[in-house]
C-alpha cells in the first residue's frame, strides 16, 4: 500500500520539472503545459470519493485491483503518447485509477489497524510515504528528464505497478460480497467539473482568453457546485450519504485539510519558482535542492505519530498549521531579499513540520470512527479534500499572486499572503474539533 501511495504521489509532481521538455517536443506554449498537472490532480480529487464509495459497494481489494491496473496502463500511454492530447488524455486516466486505487488503500490500512497507537503509527508512515513522494518528485524528474528524457518519468513507475499488483493479491484479504446499488456517477461528474471549471477560470483570466470565457467557467463552477449539493440530496445512493455530515469533526478535518493543503501545494511551486525562475538553477540542481525537504518530511512523519499520542489530535494540527504560515512568511521573505538557495532551508523544514504534524493529524480525525460499512467513503473524501484543496489553492494563490499586474517580489509576497489567509481559515475550524477522549489521546 506504500509503495503505490509512493507512486501516486510522485506522479504529482514528477512532470513539473520536466515540463519544459515536453513542451518543446511537442510545440505546445507554457499556459497549456499547465493542464498537465492540473488535469491529473482534479480528476483524481474529483473522483476519488466516486473510489472511496465503490471500494464500500464492490470490495476495497477488487477496486485496489482496478484503480492499480487503470494507473499502470495510463503510465504506459503516457510514456509512449505520440501527441500532447495523448499525453493530456493518459493524464485524466491516471487520475482515474488514482481515484479508484488510492481510497481503497487506505481503507485497507485504516481496517487493518485498530484505532488508537497501531492507526497513528499507520497513517505516519502512509504520510511520510506521500510526502517524499511528493518532493522526491521534482528530483526525480530533474535527473530522469536531464539523462533519460521525460518519457521515462511515466514507464519507470510500470515495474513497481506490477509489483504492487501482485503484493495485492497475495496480502490483501478478500471481503465478503456486499449488496450492490447503483453508483452516483451524477454526483462524481458534477464534482470534478466544478474545480475543473474555476481552476480553468482563474487560469485564463488575464491572459488572451476572452473574458466571456473565463467569466462563464467561474460562473460555471458555481453552478455546477450548487447542482451537486442538490443532486447529493437527491441521489439513491450518494457518494457522501448526508449522514456522514452529521459527524462535526469529520467534516471540520475535510475542509482543514482543504485549506492546508492549499497553503502546501503552492509553498512547493514558489520553491521550484523561486529556484528556477529568480536563482536560475537548472531542473537537476533545484531537484536536489529540495533534497533537505525530503529528509525532514522523513523525520516529521516519524516523529508526529508519537506526539500524536500525547498531545491528541487538535494540538498537533494547529501545530501544523503554525509551522506551515511560517513557512510562507519565510518564502516571500527570502524572495524579497532576493538570497541566496541556501537561505529557503528553514522553510523547507517549516514545510515538513507543517506537513507532518497537520496532514496526519487531519487524517486521523478524518477516519476517526469508521466501520466496515463507511471506511471507505470516509478516505475517499480526506483524500479529495487534500487533492482538490492543492489544485484549487495553487490556481487561486499563485493566478492572483503572479497575475500581470504584480512584477518583481510581488508575486511571491501576495501568493504567500492569501496562503496565509487561507490558513488562518484552517485554524478556526481545526479549533472547533472534538473527539472522544479515548479517541483524541489513543492509547495502546
Amino acid at each position: 500500500m506504500a509503495m503505490l501511495q509512493f507512486l501516486i504521489a510522485v506522479d504529482v509532481t514528477v512532470v513539473n520539472v520536466a515540463l519544459p521538455s515536453i513542451g518543446a517536443e511537442f510545440s505546445v506554449p507554457e499556459r497549456q503545459l499547465t493542464w498537465v498537472v492540473v488535469g491529473y490532480t482534479i480528476t483524481g480529487g474529483g473522483l476519488l470519493m466516486l473510489g472511496g464509495r465503490l471500494g464500500d459497494m464492490f470490495g476495497r481489494r477488487m477496486v485496489l485491483l482496478a484503480g492499480t491496473t487503470v494507473f499502470g496502463a495510463a503510465s504506459i500511454l503516457a510514456g509512449t503518447a505520440w501527441s500532447f492530447p495523448v499525453l493530456v488524455t493518459a493524464r485524466l486516466l491516471q487520475g482515474m485509477g488514482e481515484a479508484l486505487a488510492l481510497p481503497a488503500a487506505m481503507a485497507v490500512i485504516v481496517m487493518m489497524f485498530p484505532e488508537g497507537v497501531e492507526r497513528s503509527r499507520a497513517l505516519g508512515v502512509w504520510a511520510a510515504v506521500a510526502s517524499s513522494g511528493l518532493v522526491l518528485g521534482f528530483v526525480l524528474s530533474g535527473m530522469i528528464t536531464q539523462f533519460w528524457g521525460w518519457r521515462w518519468i511515466f514507464l519507470v513507475a510500470v515495474p513497481f505497478i506490477v509489483l504492487v499488483l501482485v503484493g495485492t493479491v497475495f496480502l490483501v484479504p478478500s471481503e465478503p460480497s456486499r449488496r450492490r446499488t447503483r453508483p452516483d456517477l451524477r454526483g462524481a461528474v458534477l464534482l470534478t467539473l466544478t474545480p475543473l471549471l474555476f481552476v480553468y477560470g482563474v487560469v485564463e483570466a488575464g491572459t488572451d482568453v476572452s473574458a466571456a470565457i473565463w467569466a462563464t467557467a467561474l460562473l460555471g463552477s458555481v453552478v455546477a457546485g450548487g447542482l451537486f449539493l442538490r443532486s447529493e440530496r437527491r441521489a439513491e445512493n450518494p457518494m457522501v450519504p448526508i449522514s456522514f455530515f452529521r459527524n462535526r469533526s469529520r467534516v471540520t478535518a475535510n475542509v482543514a485539510t482543504a485549506f492546508l493543503s492549499a497553503a502546501l501545494s503552492t509553498s512547493f511551486l514558489l520553491l521550484t519558482f523561486y529556484l528556477q525562475e529568480r536563482l536560475g538553477l537548472d531542473p537537476l540542481i533545484t531537484g536536489l535542492s529540495l533534497i533537505p525537504l525530503a529528509v525532514s518530511l522523513i523525520v516529521s512523519a516519524t516523529l508526529v505519530p508519537k506526539l500524536l499520542d500525547r498531545w491528541g489530535a487538535r494540538a498537533c494540527i494547529i501545530s501544523g498549521l503554525l509551522f506551515t504560515g511560517l513557512a510562507m512568511v519565510v518564502i516571500a521573505g527570502v524572495a524579497h531579499l532576493n538570497a541566496p538557495a541556501w537561505t529557503m532551508i528553514p522553510a523547507m523544514v517549516a514545510i515538513a513540520a507543517g506537513m507532518g504534524f497537520g496532514i496526519i493529524g487531519l487524517q486521523y480525525v478524518a477516519v476517526s470512527g469508521v466501520t466496515e460499512a463507511d471506511a471507505g467513503i470516509a478516505s475517499g473524501v480526506q483524500r479529495a479534500a487534500d487533492q482538490l484543496g492543492g489544485s484549487s489553492g495553487i490556481a487561486l494563490y499563485l493566478g492572483i499572486g503572479f497575475a500581470p499586474v504584480f512584477s518583481g517580489s510581488t508575486p511571491y509576497l501576495v501568493s504567500s499572503l492569501l496562503a496565509v489567509l487561507g490558513l488562518g481559515v484552517a485554524a478556526a475550524f481545526a479549533s472547533r474539533i472534538v473527539l472522544p477522549r479515548a479517541t483524541e489521546r489513543p492509547i495502546g
